[in-house]
């Protein structure tokens, strides 16, 4: 008896491991399909920083006649980029705070302004990497980054791969801006965010 009984007690061990390993896979499997459609129902989340290239020493700005380089200066308004995200993931659209153009990219891997960033190939998945530094692949063409040479300008798509410095950067917030921290109390437990602030802008909350 007690052997049918170890053997009763393995096959519901068994069952539910694999009850759960399924359900696991699905849950992944929504995840990612989720990730890949743009989410027009939820309430997005915009934040405003600047992006450091860490090749040029510059940040990436987005200038009036469409162009984009890595050569704007600390708090320049061209620096100023407005960051959208598009899904519950780490997909996001980055577009020029005072140009109001969305930075894309074209089938031949070049990085243009857009005054409408609807398409694919205005959408870039942040990649966080182990130095610290972001990555940014284009969601369109996978495997192509957002990259600067050491002037500042933008390099051709195709022949950046994710380890480059040149497809590095960091994020920093407006020159004349301070980071608050404030808490909120939820029913569950104390969320920790932040708050942007400087003379235009008042309780911008970044996350």
């Amino acid at each position: 008896r007690k052997r049918y009984a170890l053997i009763d007690a393995f096959i519901f061990i068994h069952h539910c491991f694999c009850s759960c390993i399924f359900f696991v896979c699905v849950f992944l499997h929504h995840v990612i399909e989720q990730c890949r459609l743009s989410d027009r129902m939820s309430r997005r989340l915009i934040r405003t920083y600047q992006l450091y290239s860490r090749t040029s020493g510059k940040h990436v700005q987005v200038l009036g006649n469409k162009k984009v380089n890595a050569m704007g200066d600390d708090g320049a308004v061209h620096a100023k980029l407005v960051v959208e995200t598009d899904t519950f993931g780490s997909r996001i659209r980055i577009k020029g705070a005072k140009t109001g153009y969305y930075i894309c990219m074209n089938k031949t891997g070049k990085l243009i302004g857009k005054r409408k960033g609807r398409g694919k190939d205005c959408i870039f998945t942040e990649i966080v990497l182990e130095n610290n530094y972001t990555a940014l692949q284009n969601a369109k063409y996978e495997g192509w980054y957002m990259a600067f040479t050491r002037k500042g300008r933008p390099r051709k798509a195709s022949r950046t791969k994710q380890h480059q410095r040149e497809a590095h950067f960091m994020k920093r917030q407006p020159k004349g801006h301070l980071l608050v921290a404030f808490l909120t109390i939820t029913h569950r437990n104390p969320v920790i965010k932040w708050a942007l602030c400087g003379p235009h802008i008042k309780g911008h909350v970044i996350q």
